[in-house]
C-alpha cells in the first residue's frame, strides 16, 4: 500500500471531486495573496523613485518664492510644470548664508506641446553649468561633455531619441542624451537646457514664435543648495528664511518625510484589511477542511485499513491544502499584478507621488514571499483538521462514515 499510495495525485483527484468548494478556496487564498502582493509592490516602487529621484536632485535644499512653495513641492512630486521667477539677487543673499556650501539657480518654464505630433505635458529646467550640481555630473559621467547652444537632454519619459530636433516657443533645440528613469515625472518628463539657451530663446520668441515668453535675464525660479558638513538642512532652510525676504526654504528632508508619512498611513490601511482578509480565508480553509475530513472519515478507515498510515492520511490532507494554497497564491500573484498594472496611472494621478519598479532581485524576493505566504495560510488552515484524521482508529472512521 505504501509503494502503490502517490500522495500527490491522490490530493488531486479529491480536489476535483468537489471542484466549486476548490474553486472557492483557490479564490480566498488569491484575494489575500494579490492584494497584499500588489500593494506591497506599490508602495515599495514608490519608495525606491523617491528615493532615486531624491538622489538625483542632489540638492538638501530647494529656495523658491514664498507665495509658490506649493506649486513648488507639486512640481517636485508630481513633475506637474510650473513658471514662476524671482530676481536673481536671490541667489547672492542665499549663497552668504552660513551653513550653505553651494548654490546654483534653475529656471522653471511651462512650455505648450512640445511638437505637432505629441501632446506631452514637459517641463523645461534651465539650469547654469558654472554653479550646476544636479544635471551637471550626469553629463560629465555620460556625455563626457557640457550643453552647448541649443542642445538639450530630456527625461526618459519624453518621446523622442538622441539626435532628434524639438521646438519650444519658436527655437530649435537638439536632443544629445536621455537620462535614465527614475519614477518622478520632475525628471522623467523634464527638458534640461542651459539659463543662457533659455534667456535666448524667450528673446527669440517675440519674432519666432506664435506664442511668446517673457524671462528676463536677472530672473530665476529657484535656487538649490547643498549644505555644509556639520549642518542639517531643515536648520539651514530656516535660516535661508530669516536671512532672505520673500522666500520659502524647502528641505528635501522635508518632502521626503512628508510622502513617508503618506505612505506610511497607506501602508497601514492595507496591512489592517490585508489581516483581516488572511483571518477570513484561514478561517474558510480550516471550516472546509474540518467538513472534508467529517466527510470522507470512511475513506480514511478504508485507507488504513489497506495498510496506510497516520503520517499518510495526514499528509494527504496538508498535501491537499497545500495544492490550494500554492495554486491560489499564482492566480492571486498574476491578478494582482494585472489589476496593478491597470489601475496603476488613475492611482498615482490620486495620490500624485512618484512610482519605479524595485530591481529586479527585490521582485524576486516578494514572489517568493508571497509564495511562502500562501503556502503557511495553507498549512495553518489544515494542520488540525490533518492531525484529526490521522488519529481516527480505521473500524471507528468505517463505522462513522457509513
Amino acid at each position: 500500500m505504501t509503494a502503490r499510495l502517490n500522495i500527490g495525485s491522490f490530493a488531486i483527484k479529491n480536489l476535483k471531486r468537489k471542484i466549486m468548494r476548490t474553486i472557492l478556496l483557490l479564490l480566498a487564498v488569491s484575494v489575500v495573496t494579490g492584494t497584499l502582493f500588489s500593494a506591497t509592490l506599490f508602495i515599495l516602487s514608490m519608495q525606491n523613485a523617491l528615493k532615486i529621484g531624491t538622489y538625483r536632485l542632489g540638492a538638501d535644499v530647494l529656495v523658491v518664492p514664498e507665495k509658490y512653495a506649493s506649486e513648488a513641492r507639486t512640481a517636485l512630486l508630481a513633475g506637474e510644470p510650473t513658471s514662476f521667477y524671482m530676481n536673481r539677487d536671490v541667489l547672492e543673499m542665499v549663497s552668504k548664508v552660513e551653513g550653505v556650501k553651494k548654490a546654483s539657480p534653475q529656471l522653471f518654464i511651462k512650455p505648450t506641446s512640445f511638437t505637432c505630433c505629441y501632446n506631452v505635458d514637459v517641463f523645461l529646467i534651465a539650469f547654469d553649468p558654472k554653479t550646476d550640481f544636479t544635471v551637471t555630473p550626469w553629463l560629465e559621467k555620460n556625455l563626457k561633455k557640457n550643453l552647448i547652444d541649443n542642445e538639450i537632454i530630456t527625461g526618459r519619459e519624453v518621446p523622442v531619441i538622441t539626435g532628434d530636433s524639438i521646438p519650444f516657443y519658436g527655437t530649435l533645440f537638439k536632443v544629445v542624451g536621455t537620462m535614465e528613469p527614475t519614477g518622478m515625472k520632475f525628471f522623467d518628463r523634464s527638458v534640461f537646457m542651459t539659463m543662457d539657451a533659455a534667456y535666448a530663446m524667450a528673446e527669440a520668441s517675440a519674432t519666432r514664435a506664435q506664442q511668446t515668453i517673457t524671462i528676463e535675464r536677472n530672473k530665476i525660479s529657484a535656487v538649490l543648495v547643498q549644505v555644509q558638513d556639520g549642518f542639517t538642512p531643515d536648520r539651514i532652510a530656516i535660516r535661508i528664511e530669516h536671512d532672505v525676504p520673500g522666500v520659502k526654504a524647502i528641505a528635501s528632508d522635508e518632502v521626503i518625510s512628508t510622502v513617508r508619512k503618506q505612505l506610511a498611513g497607506l501602508l497601514k490601511g492595507i496591512l489592517l484589511i490585508s489581516a483581516v482578509l488572511w483571518i477570513l480565508a484561514l478561517l474558510m480553509m480550516a471550516f472546509a477542511f474540518s467538513m472534508i475530513v467529517n466527510e470522507r472519515q470512511r475513506e480514511f478507515g478504508l485507507l488504513r485499513a489497506m495498510g496506510a498510515k497516520k503520517n499518510h492520511i495526514f499528509l494527504l490532507i496538508i498535501t491537499e491544502a497545500l495544492t490550494v494554497s500554492v495554486s491560489g497564491g499564482v492566480i492571486g500573484l498574476i491578478t494582482g499584478s494585472a489589476l496593478l498594472l491597470t489601475f496603476k496611472n488613475l492611482i498615482l494621478h490620486s495620490l500624485r507621488l512618484p512610482y519605479l519598479l524595485p530591481p529586479a532581485a527585490v521582485l524576486s524576493e516578494l514572489v517568493l514571499a508571497a509564495i511562502i505566504f500562501s503556502l503557511i495560510t495553507g498549512l495553518l488552515a489544515s494542520l488540525l483538521p490533518a492531525s484529526s484524521a490521522s488519529r481516527m482508529e480505521p473500524y471507528e472512521a468505517i463505522r462513522k462514515g457509513e
